[in-house]
């Protein structure tokens, strides 16, 4: 369940549908993803209050055509054997500024091919290759979510924003494993840290790939409006 507070001439919170349409009239003519992580204010623009709250929850939507986000706050609800998800999707000001830190998808694939490469021979040296049957689920997982036909975008974005974000997505299982099987190989804090070291830019550079896949279609809008 999903329900939005604070939107601009509503007293009490509303559906996800009415408030889409309320975001419309207000002159919302497209929505930017953010995925901020500590020391990363990724696809932010501030205000600082808004950036905190964002922050706090690793994500949040950016208004194109309104200064207004939406910062989800997400809970457990119901009683013992029925318990659900809600959404709280909290409206705030924000700058009306370029997003930070956000590539073309051109800069995000070449981005993403340098990191990974650069990475893999450093993780091949530590062994820190996922491993084992929770590692083996996992991408069998991944796998059926990304079964041929399968549309990972919208009907509109350009075949760049998709290809750039299956690779992205792949990037992010590669580096959720390594980081869920330990240490792997590395047993001295040396190789730990240079296990940590190669590991972090690649799931940085994850990360801002996403969000200009994600965010193509907008941000062509907004250089055509330009």
């Amino acid at each position: 369940m999903h329900r939005v507070e604070g939107l601009p001439g509503e007293s009490a919170p509303v559906g996800l549908t009415l408030a889409l349409g309320r975001l419309r009239t207000l002159g919302v003519s497209g929505l930017r993803v953010a995925l901020p992580a500590p020391g990363h204010p990724l696809g932010l623009s501030g205000p600082p209050e808004f950036n905190a709250r964002a922050m706090d929850a690793a994500e949040a939507v950016i208004c194109f055509g309104a200064a207004v986000g939406l910062v989800p706050e997400v809970y457990e609800a119901g009683p013992e054997g029925d318990v659900h998800a809600e959404v709280v999707w909290h409206v705030l000001p924000v700058r009306e500024a370029p997003p930070a830190d956000v590539p073309s998808l051109g800069e995000a694939e070449r981005e993403l091919a340098e990191a990974l490469r650069e990475a893999t021979e450093v993780l091949s040296k530590l062994d820190v290759a996922g491993s084992g049957p929770v590692a083996e689920a996992a991408i069998d997982a991944y796998r059926a979510r990304a079964e041929p036909g399968r549309d990972v975008l919208a009907p509109g974005y350009p075949p760049r924003a998709v290809r750039v974000l299956q690779l992205a997505q792949r990037v992010g299982l590669l580096i959720s494993l390594a980081y869920g099987n330990g240490h792997g190989g590395a047993v001295s804090s040396a190789e730990i840290a240079a296990r940590s070291e190669a590991l972090r830019p690649v799931e940085r550079t994850a990360r801002r790939a996403q969000v200009a896949a994600y965010n193509s279609v907008v941000e062509e809008r907004e250089r055509g409006v330009r």
